[in-house]
């Protein structure tokens, strides 16, 4: 298999570079729904990075039309289409999904940037209002500060009623 060299999608290489995780298999764990939503959003946007010059090409001949569209830009519209077939592979797609998996340290950052926002606006608006704070709430930003200690769950957690391999008791009750 071919390596690919991917360029970013602002069209140079001036970014800094972004620490990448590699994808924990070939075969990977199975993605919760949300997730397998954003490989799909990952692919589409290869697919169309792919094919911009006939996406464009179609926008340009659609603009200002409503019902003369199917007629009058045919052509174009068929090139773009048969352009997203032609990518719309599923070696794009596995690309796709590696493209996603080494996003994850990316993801978790934004994710931890965003929780301790919110846990410094809700300290905020206590001491602005001179709110104490209850064990309730107390409760929830402990949750959320352990949450944030978790990493990205991929694959899934095992069963509660089932020990950990590995430990003492393996293979009891079975």
């Amino acid at each position: 298999m071919a390596a690919m060299v991917l360029e970013p999608p602002n069209g140079g290489s001036s970014a800094p570079a972004v620490e990448r995780l590699p994808m924990p298999s070939r075969n990977p764990l199975p993605l919760s729904a949300s997730q397998e939503a954003q490989v799909r959003d990952v692919f589409y946007d290869r697919v169309r990075r792919h094919c911009q010059p006939e996406i464009k090409a179609f926008a340009e001949c659609a603009m200002g039309r409503t019902l003369s569209v199917p007629f009058a830009c045919r052509e174009t519209h068929r090139a773009m289409n048969g352009c997203m077939k032609a990518h719309a592979t599923q070696a794009e797609e596995d690309a796709a999904r590696e493209e996603w998996f080494s996003q994850r340290l990316e993801r978790q950052r934004q994710r931890e940037a965003k929780e301790r926002r919110k846990l410094e606006q809700q300290k905020f608006l206590r001491e602005w209002w001179g709110l104490p704070e209850n064990e309730r709430d107390a409760a929830r930003r402990r949750e959320a500060e352990e949450k944030l200690k978790r990493g990205e769950r991929v694959g899934g957690f095992a069963a509660r009623d089932r020990g950990k391999t590995g430990g003492e008791g393996e293979g009891k009750g079975r």
